[in-house]
């Protein structure tokens, strides 16, 4: 697949894997010398993904593949969520290498995991050899003993499907299941775990200012979930609220089209459901769901 590069604020991820489609291609960067890339628009791309009963939770394996598919489009600006399996770069953001299909990085631990996971079920593997370089990066953004060597290997794994398999399995236990039982307990439905799962992919689930906890925390002061008896629309406009508060905290996150063209959309339609059709843009580029 033809790869380029996007600089555009908040977009973590990156490098794009743009795939070749003849009815809707997505979207090319063309950078000039010297100059910082900027997006040619694209057609909006429709999924192949079959829409799931209407009420399903995010569990559903349709709906499920819905979320991993707009979680890419911000990430990769590609619905192709399967493709970032084997993309890894330096974005300059103080946490090493990001890579794979949900942003693994070097330097904050769940790289680290995801090889360990690696290891442990294929112990002859190009990346085990690399594990001692990870202990020492976590908590850095240091690329020592690991470099090019290491992100070559990293594309090398990406092929197997047992580190495919992993890379599914942290993500989910690291951030969808997580997401997903915190919205449960909240009473929200399709939508609501949609948008707790993205913001902790962007935040993480810690307690810093800027973190998963501390914007739900946020959201609680304005507004009551479900669970608590409060109207479900109101308190996910709350915690959209106090998500881009904490996006715009942070440079690299500044762009909230995300959730302002993207969630708010859903919301506003009154989607709670996470139904298709799905239209949205993350970037002022359009995509399409169903």
């Amino acid at each position: 697949m033809p790869i380029s590069s996007d600089p555009r604020p908040g977009h973590r991820s990156r490098w794009l894997l743009v795939p070749v489609m003849a009815a809707a291609p997505a979207l090319v960067v063309l950078p000039g010398p010297g100059h910082a890339a900027e997006p040619v628009p694209a057609p909006a791309v429709s999924s192949q993904a079959t829409p799931s009963d209407a009420g399903a939770d995010l569990t559903d394996p349709g709906k499920k593949d819905i979320a991993m598919r707009l979680v890419s489009s911000a990430e990769n600006s590609s619905l192709d969520w399967k493709a970032q399996y084997e993309y890894i770069e330096d974005i300059d953001d103080g946490r090493g290498y990001t890579a794979g299909i949900i942003g693994f990085c070097s330097g904050t631990g769940d790289m680290l995991d995801l090889v360990e996971l690696y290891t442990r079920r294929k112990p002859q593997n190009v990346l085990a050899g690399y594990l001692p370089a990870l202990r020492k990066a976590d908590g850095t953004d240091s690329h020592k003993g690991l470099g090019p060597k290491y992100t070559r290997a990293w594309a090398v794994a990406a092929k197997d499907t047992v580190f495919q398999q992993a890379q599914n399995d942290e993500r989910d236990r690291v951030y969808f299941t997580p997401a997903v039982r915190q919205a449960k307990k909240d009473g929200l439905r399709a939508l609501g775990q949609f948008v707790y799962y993205d913001a902790i992919v962007m935040h993480g689930g810690g307690d810093d200012p800027q973190s998963f906890g501390a914007i739900r925390r946020n959201a609680l002061k304005k507004a009551e979930p479900p669970a608590q008896g409060g109207d479900e629309t109101a308190y996910l406009h709350a915690f959209l609220d106090a998500r881009k508060k904490a996006m715009r905290a942070e440079e690299a996150h500044e762009d909230t089209s995300r959730v302002d063209t993207a969630q708010r959309v859903f919301l506003n339609k009154g989607n709670l459901d996470l139904d298709t059709p799905l239209s949205w843009k993350v970037y002022g580029d359009p995509y399409r769901i169903g």
